[in-house]
């Protein structure tokens, strides 16, 4: 894979470039993450912050999270694609949501958490990690 893979949301008000390839993709099946995507889980690709550029005007919504921390999310005002997630606390560090790239075929899940949420009819693929709660 070639980097920088350029990305946007749906109405393009924001676009990004990953500069560099994800520390690892996640699979949340987690409720909230069920919210998010309408569907089974949603998808993350953990990032330094300083390995993607963002253009554009994004606004932020906040909840406290199970652990005790904060899980912030960017996301565009137009549209309302959810671009990133992260915790203010680590600000080094980014959860892309990496379905708006042109390029999907990086994404490769090796790991699903929250399992212990997950939709009965989804079944995990062989061969990745697994866990019942948060990694």
């Amino acid at each position: 894979m070639t980097y920088p893979i350029k990305g946007a949301c749906q109405c393009g008000g924001v676009t990004y470039q990953l500069l560099s390839e994800p520390k690892m993709f996640v699979a949340c099946h987690c409720r909230e993450c069920q919210k998010l995507s309408t569907s089974a889980f949603s998808i993350t690709a953990v990032v330094d912050a300083s390995q993607v550029e963002f253009q554009g005007e994004m606004a932020e919504w906040r909840r406290a999270a199970d652990s005790g921390n904060v899980s912030a999310a960017k996301f565009c005002p137009t549209c309302g694609n959810r671009i990133y997630h992260f915790n203010p606390d680590e600000p080094e560090k980014i959860k892309l949501k990496p379905t708006n790239l042109e390029d999907t075929s990086i994404i490769k899940p090796t790991a699903h958490i929250w399992v212990s949420q997950k939709q009965d009819w989804y079944t995990i693929p062989e061969g990745v990690a697994v866990y019942e709660g948060q990694l």
